[in-house]
């Protein structure tokens, strides 16, 4: 039983981490163990659970109906021996967090420091991607989202300042040469800096006054991934580029330093800040509780 469940651990290890050569650094294996483990596995089971190419390894239709069933399942697995930490005079284990870019630049780190300085036997791994994922089968304990990509079946606790602003900028020196928009409109005849998402969703500009939406879809020069991509779209605005549209606190150093001015301010559209999320569990892992219940009540926490 004890090297079934290994191989099973072995098998959602390297699938969340799309290959053996990943894996194996992250679970501090050797690839070729990893690949014995699969081995095993596949000729138990009698199905081929992983398509490997030289560039990539995926799991197969059947294994990605066993990945469904199986990571949830490895995830409660884990929780239970997190929970033996409620035995220890603090609490212990490790907390995974699932949380967008804007989230881990504008949210965690005022929190993540205070946190584990009250609690030095967790370890916390931050996973950062843009997509709603379910946290359980990605081997997370809970994720940071906005309350539109929230799923019903979730618990929700508010995390970070409850409004946020979306804003508009661009650099001294282009305002000079192409112009100060006036109204969202005439961001058209400008150079615009755009986002994309993992799914290939590029969100439209929108912006509100006095109770007026206007939506845009502008063009420009540059289309970044949101994500990794979005301080190369900075950069760009700083250095004369064009005109960006993001996140208000995300730009606030460059106000602060005048290397980006703000555009059509009055027009700035406010949404309800972000919401830590977990499946609802009656008991939950040491480590999840003690970070629920850090940013429910310390100072770092919603605002």
């Amino acid at each position: 039983m004890t090297t079934e469940l290994q191989d099973l651990q072995a098998f959602v290890t390297i699938c969340r981490a799309g290959g053996f050569r990943e894996g194996a650094r992250q679970s501090r294996q050797s690839a070729s163990s990893l690949s014995e483990a699969i081995r095993r596995l596949e000729d138990r089971l009698g199905l081929r659970l992983l398509h490997r190419t030289t560039r990539s390894v995926t799991p197969t239709e059947a294994g990605g109906r066993l990945l469904e069933r199986l990571a949830p399942a490895l995830g409660e697995v884990e929780a239970a021996l997190d929970g033996l930490g409620s035995f220890r005079d603090r609490p212990a284990g490790t907390l995974r967090l699932n949380v967008p870019a804007s989230a881990a630049r504008l949210i965690l780190p005022q929190i993540i420091t205070p946190f584990l300085k009250t609690y030095p036997d967790i370890k916390l791994e931050i996973i950062v991607e843009e997509s709603f994922v379910d946290v359980l089968a990605a081997g997370c304990d809970a994720g940071i989202r906005y309350d539109e990509r929230l799923e019903q079946d979730m618990i929700a606790v508010p995390i970070g300042p409850r409004a946020q602003r979306v804003a508009t900028a661009a650099s001294p020196a282009y305002l000079a040469e192409r112009g100060r928009p006036e109204r969202p409109s005439d961001l058209l005849g400008h150079a615009c800096l755009r986002g994309r998402f993992p799914s290939g969703h590029t969100p439209l500009w929108e912006f509100e006054k006095d109770g007026e939406i206007v939506t845009i879809d502008p063009k420009g020069p540059l289309l970044v991934q949101i994500s990794g991509g979005v301080d190369l779209a900075v950069d760009a605005a700083v250095r004369g580029l064009g005109v960006i549209h993001f996140f208000e606190d995300w730009l606030q150093p460059y106000f602060d330093n005048k290397t980006l001015a703000p555009v059509l301010e009055p027009w700035w559209q406010s949404f309800s800040g972000p919401y830590l999320y977990y499946p609802g569990r009656r008991r939950l892992p040491p480590p999840l509780r003690a970070f629920v219940d850090f940013i429910r009540t310390g100072p770092c926490g919603s605002r």
